[in-house]
């Protein structure tokens, strides 16, 4: 796990004797939740037919991967289920294009990357790393507490600043951030994917993530 870095704002103003600030604690730690989005495609004259098509190789997947599903390590879910019709040149219909999409997700990471390469006539479209429930919570208390006195210490020297001897709180919120939040997918091109060994696991580099807890609030300052 990496060191912890703390940071604090600037105060913001001081009115009527009374200042606010804010102050910060992050520290960056392994992301240990993969996520893998594969997309199922499939086209032909009757649209009838392409949903069957469709469907049999989506529950011929679903099969696959929940057979060595657990939760927590690997979650399996299904996303959208299209069916659209295909146009001509001319703009005239001939035929008919599905797709589904089916995600993989969880802790055990060479379990996901594995289980994705053997889904057969599924396209990987999109991977994602991101910092799990469980570490940020182990993580989160530590944080709030580094937070809290950095602003206790800020609050402090203010104080002695503007010529005051102490200072009381009026004000005060404690926020924790994930900042890989929203996540971003690193966007894989799906004909890349099907062109390689369909029973290879898929390559990954989790990399880390930043925790932050922010420590926001108003005190007013005591002679």
């Amino acid at each position: 796990m990496g060191t912890a870095a703390v940071a604090a704002g600037p105060a913001d103003a001081v009115q009527g004797n009374q200042v606010s600030f804010t102050s910060s604690a992050s520290i960056e730690v392994p992301k240990d939740v993969l996520t893998v989005t594969l997309q199922a495609t499939r086209e032909g004259p009757d649209a009838a037919v392409v949903q069957a098509a469709l469907k049999q190789l989506l529950d011929g997947a679903l099969a696959e991967a929940r057979r060595v599903a657990q939760p927590g390590l690997l979650e399996v879910r299904t996303g959208s289920f299209n069916l659209s019709p295909r146009y001509s040149r001319e703009g005239k219909p001939n035929g008919w294009t599905g797709t589904a999409d089916l995600t993989l997700e969880g802790r055990d990471i060479g379990r996901v990357a594995a289980t994705a390469g053997k889904l057969n006539g599924l396209a990987v479209t999109g991977t994602g790393y991101s910092v799990s429930r469980e570490l940020r919570e182990q993580n989160e208390a530590a944080l709030i507490a580094q937070a809290i006195q950095k602003y206790q210490a800020r609050a402090g020297d203010i104080a002695k600043q503007f010529g005051f001897t102490g200072y009381a709180l009026r004000e005060l919120s404690v926020q924790t951030g994930d900042g890989d939040m929203p996540r971003q997918p690193v966007v894989m091109r799906a004909m890349a994917v099907v062109a390689a060994d369909a029973a290879a696991p898929l390559p990954t580099e989790a990399g880390k993530g930043l925790l932050t807890a922010t420590v926001q609030g108003s005190v007013q300052l005591t002679r």
